[in-house]
């Protein structure tokens, strides 16, 4: 069960595709974002989801929402799938499925990251969650329902 709407982001820091580390309390500070969990660079769902953040990213980009991925492969395997897909946004390495655990985005027992997508508002309060383990694009056509509806 995901973490609920209006609870407060559970704060991390994650090694980042921009070669920094990312901290949610620092690099996100007083912005909101959209912060996505999903099992494994270059399959066919996720790579379908993160392409279908690709081209909508201008859309949240022009509300100021930043967007980032998370899952468990390393940072050389993120760069490649960032690079081979032309990602505008950046991946974050969770190794050890610690902040996927915060987030509850882990299936207890084999561990595996589920697909869950959380929209923070710029005081880091969760607004949205949509969860959809066989969908990555259902992820993304519900945050821009709800970033439309407020």
């Amino acid at each position: 069960m995901p973490l609920k709407v209006n609870d407060i982001a559970p704060d991390f820091i994650l090694a980042s595709t921009s070669g920094n580390e990312f901290s949610l309390s620092i690099d996100a500070k007083n912005k909101p974002i959209i912060i996505y969990f999903y099992p494994k660079d270059f399959t066919p769902n996720c790579t379908k989801e993160a392409c279908e953040f690709r081209d909508t990213f201008s859309f949240f980009k022009d509300l100021a929402i930043d967007i980032v991925g998370i899952s468990r492969d390393d940072i050389e395997t993120h760069l490649r799938f960032k690079d081979s897909h032309n990602l505008p946004f950046h991946l974050l390495a969770d190794v050890d499925g610690k902040v996927a655990e915060k987030y509850q985005a882990v299936v207890p027992l084999i561990k595996f990251t589920r697909r869950i997508t959380y929209l923070l508002d710029k005081e880091h309060r969760i607004a949205a969650v949509f969860e959809n383990l066989f969908s990555g694009t259902k992820h993304i056509h519900y945050m821009i329902e709800k970033v439309k509806n407020k």
